[in-house]
Order: structure tokens, then sequence, then C-alpha cells
């Protein structure tokens, strides 16, 4: 035995060691209904079970499997008893991975192992916060998760690769693995605000669901701020923040889809952020409670995954013929108009022309955030009361300009 097998002893020992520990700690050594084992036990486990990787790796396999079989076969018997009077097994599943680390770790593989007993003491200790969580989960959000599970395991491996169609423009699954990239951000947006709740301020609601939509938004708070009572300022920089939020969201979205891209996109977008984000923070202060969710419904429904994908197919037919019949001029137009309806779906498309013209493709879809923000402009213009219409709609304008400076000094 080599100081490699010594130490992948020695890692399988502690291993055993630290989950006895916990549950000698957490009293299911002791008490009315002990469990099997406490910190004595678990370290011979972690032991045992290093020996049977060790003999495992030089060939004395029949050996390991007596010592692993053993062991396994007193964990059992002590659930047998212990379940008499009170049904737990966490106890019992611990031996068993402690079992199953020793001997990756007995075997060489120790930071495998290492990396298993760790993880099986962070779930035993946070027990608490884990029952808390799923306490708070309700059927909505249960919902959502599974759903954007299916979506991810099950509908995107059966999906061919494609391509198909004219200019080849139809690829199911990179289709699919696209949406679930937006969905995801979506979901992480959704389940963020759910967890921090509405009493955090409507400023902060906006950056979360600039995450989901900042043109919804933008609808919502608009509304709201026509209630007499409506914190308006507070309203307005939650639009400022959700739009400052889409600029970061495109760049982001570009940056994994077409790297070049979001290179060439940031100077035309980062005076705006900046005014965005500036007035953001200044406006910070202000924050008040928010009592409002409406924009903020799952976006995980199928049918909303099923629009998405119609919508993304349909602006990626549109983009390549445009290009092939009018060229870049119409390219532009038609990025503006896309723009107004699905920021996303354009980013989608004009990514994936790759580098081709790529000074052509950045002034596309920077004209669909021009036209993306000057929709809501208006809508905060028109909608709004007050100190949010002058707020929202004078940073909007300002941010507005901004990229328009940008496309003519640069463009």
């Amino acid at each position: 035995m080599n100081l490699h097998d010594t130490i992948g002893l020695l890692v399988a020992t502690l291993g055993g060691a630290a989950i006895g520990v916990e549950r000698e700690w957490s009293g299911h050594a002791s008490g009315p209904h002990p469990r099997f084992g406490g910190i004595r036990t678990f370290t011979m486990l972690g032991a045992l079970s290093g020996i049977a990787g060790w003999l495992s790796a030089n060939g004395l396999v029949p050996l390991a499997v007596v010592l692993l079989a053993a062991s396994a076969a007193l964990i059992v018997i002590g659930y047998a008893a212990a379940s008499r009077a009170s049904v737990d097994a966490t106890t019992e599943v611990a031996g068993i991975v402690v079992l199953a680390a020793g001997t990756i770790s007995g075997a060489g593989q120790m930071a495998l192992g290492s990396a298993l007993v760790a993880a099986t003491a962070l779930l035993l200790l946070e027990k608490t916060r884990l029952h808390a969580m799923v306490a708070k989960i309700d059927d909505q959000a249960l919902r959502a998760s599974v759903r954007f599970a299916a979506m991810a395991c099950v509908i995107l491996p059966l999906l061919p690769p494609g391509p198909y169609g004219p200019f080849g423009a139809v690829k199911p699954r990179e289709l699919w693995a696209l949406v679930l990239f937006f969905s995801g951000l979506s979901f992480i947006g959704w389940i963020m605000r759910r967890v921090i709740g509405p009493s955090q301020g409507v400023i902060l609601s906006g950056l979360l669901g600039g995450i989901v939509s900042s043109t919804s938004v933008t609808l919502t708070f608009a509304r709201q701020s026509r209630a007499q009572s409506a914190p308006r300022t507070a309203l307005a920089a939650g639009v400022i923040g959700a739009c400052t939020i889409m600029l970061l969201r495109v760049a982001i979205a570009s940056a994994v889809l077409n790297a070049p891209l979001a290179i060439a996109l940031v100077p035309f977008i980062t005076a705006a952020f900046v005014i965005g984000a500036v007035v953001t923070l200044l406006a910070w202060r202000t924050n008040a409670p928010s009592d409002g969710d409406e924009w903020l419904d799952s976006p995980l429904s199928v049918r909303t995954a099923l629009q998405m994908a119609a919508l993304f197919q349909a602006v990626l037919f549109v983009i390549p013929v445009v290009q092939s019949r009018w060229g870049s001029t119409a390219l532009v137009a038609t990025s503006a108009f896309v723009g107004l309806t699905d920021l996303d779906a354009l980013t989608l498309s004009l990514a994936r022309r790759g580098t081709v013209d790529l000074q052509s493709t950045t002034i596309a879809l920077v004209m669909g955030i021009l036209s993306n923000t000057l929709l809501k402009l208006v809508v905060a213009g028109v909608v709004g009361r007050g100190r949010f219409r002058v707020m929202a709609a004078g940073t909007l304008g300002a941010v507005a300009l901004a990229i328009g400076v940008a496309l003519v000094m640069r463009g």
C-alpha cells in the first residue's frame, strides 16, 4: 500500500466520521427513537468501505463484495428494527451513501468520494430549511418547475436536429434549445420574484420583472400610476430598471448565441444602460411596497412555449428572405418592426446569422432595441399619469436618444 492508497482510506474514514458527527449532533443516534448508528458506527463504516474500495482496485473483488454486503446487511437490519417505532430511513440511507463514498475513495477517486460526503452532510444539516422551502412551494410553482423539466429533458432530446425547409431555417432541436434558454431567463426572474415577495418594493419588482418582460412591466406600472395613491416615482423607477435590465438581457443573449455580435453591440447600448442604471439607483430611496404581480404569471405553460417557438420560426423565415431579396436596408426596417413585438425573437434570429455582414446585423439589432424602447416610451406617456409620466417617459426618451446618437455616430 502506497501513500495514495493510504490517503484514500483516510478520506473514506473521515467521510464516515463526518456523517456520524452530524447524526450524533442532530440526536438521531440517541433519544426515544434512536437509529442504528452514530459517530463510531459511521466512522467504522467509512473505514470498511475504504478497505473494500482498495481491495476491488487491487483485484480482490470477492472480498470487497463480502465486506460491502455485510455492512449493507447491518444497515438493513438496523432499519428493520428502528422502523417498528419510527419510519425514517434518512440515517440508513446516509449509511449507504457512506459505503458508496468510502468505496470510491478507497479505489482512488478521493475527490468524487469527498464531494459525495460533503453534499450528503449539507443535505442532512439543512433539513429544516429544505422542509421549509418545500412547504412554501405552491401548485403554480410546482407545475412550472415540472413543465420546464419536461421541456428540457423530454421534448428536447426527441426533436430532430434538421435543417429542413427553405434556407435551412427549420432546425427543431436548435430552435427548442433557444426557446428553453429564453424561457429559463423568464423562469429565473419569476422564481426570484416569488421568493423575495412584493414587500421589497416596486423598483425591485421592476428589475426582476424586466427579466421576464420589460414591456409588460411598463404597461402594468403605467396602469398602476393612474391610482391617486400610487407611488409614481417608484413605479417610474421600476419601469426604468426593467428597461435597463432588458438591455443587459439582450447583451447576455447575444454573448451566448454570437459573441462577436455582443461585442459589436456594446458601444451602441453602453450610454443608454448607464442612463437607466444611474436613474434607477438615484430613485432607489423611494422604494415602496408593491401589491401587483400581474405580469409575473408562469412563462412555462405549453401554450406560451408553442407561441414563442412559432414566433421564433416565423422570424427565422422572414429575416433570410428579406436579406436575400432586398439587402441590408430592408433587414434593418424589418428588425425595427419585429422589435416592437418580441426582442428575444429578433435577437435569436439575428444571432444565428453568425459573423456574415456583422455590421448590418448589429445595426438591425440596435434598431429593434430602439423601436422597442420607443414603444415603451409611448406606453408610459399615454397610459401613465403625473410624475410617473414625466420621469418614465423622460428617461426612456433619453435612453432612445442615446441609442439614436450611437447609431448616427457608429452606423
